[in-house]
């Protein structure tokens, strides 16, 4: 059995760290490159770096942050945030991303991901997908959560998936930030649907409810923000209790 992932993520406004709840509200977190070195050294598999303001501000990530951050690390990172084209995607490669995480954009262009696909490999290439449940069904944001469209979850998660992406990664807003656990039983539907492997996040707030993901969820990594910058559980605290419950994790 492959071995169940835990993935701090870094969401960074201003070269800085900042955490919110259901994507507002945002409270400083720390030096994202600091934070990354500390995560890679206390056994993350592997970690996030989300510029959540590049798409507002019609920016590019900051390829700089991303040579910074190689150079801290021993662990795969995955940097998102402003990746509008395959040149985005290469200038963040050759700086040191291991993967690429494009969002609103592979909403506004599908093409994007076939692109990537074909350039670089589907391994490199993840989809993040930010939902939210409005009248029982499950709507795709954009821009951080701020813009709602008509697409369904299940149905663009499956097109990703036809396009070539290698990964979903699914957040669901209305769980992020809450620490009352993950969106299970979406994660589980979204897991018999795809072969591709799937990054949950939005809602972990205990171990338990890393364990919840991994068996009710069916998720192949657990993604999480804050319980993690603001010290609340320990990477190497949080596998040692999954090992002790069953679930395969690297230590």
């Amino acid at each position: 059995m492959l071995a169940k992932r835990i993935i701090p993520c870094l969401d960074i406004k201003n070269g800085r760290t900042v955490k919110g709840i259901n994507f507002v509200d945002l409270r400083d977190a720390g030096d994202p490159v600091e934070l990354g070195k500390l995560y890679s050294q206390q056994g993350a598999d592997e970690l996030v770096f989300l510029d959540i303001t590049a798409t507002i501000n019609k920016r590019k990530t900051l390829s700089d942050l991303v040579k910074k951050i190689a150079k801290e690390i021993n662990i795969p990172f995955t940097v998102g945030g402003g990746i509008r084209s395959v040149e985005d995607a290469n200038i963040l490669l050759q700086s040191g991303a291991d993967k690429i995480s494009i969002n609103s954009a592979a909403v506004k262009k599908p093409n994007l991901i076939n692109e990537l696909a074909k350039n670089f490999g589907s391994q490199f290439v993840v989809v993040a997908i930010d939902a939210k449940l409005i009248d029982g069904e499950w709507k795709v944001h954009l821009n951080g959560g701020r813009i709602p469209t008509n697409l369904n979850l299940l149905e663009w998660a499956r097109e990703c998936e036809d396009r070539g992406a290698g990964e979903i990664l699914f957040t669901s807003m209305n769980n992020d930030g809450t620490k009352k656990g993950f969106e299970n039983n979406m994660l589980s539907k979204m897991s018999d649907q795809l072969s591709i492997p799937i990054i949950a996040s939005g809602g972990a707030g205990a171990m338990e409810d890393f364990y919840d993901v991994f068996t009710d969820g069916k998720a192949d990594a657990g993604l999480a923000a804050s319980i993690f910058h603001f010290k609340e559980i320990e990477i190497l605290d949080l596998k040692k209790y999954l090992k002790t419950k069953g679930i395969t994790v690297r230590i």
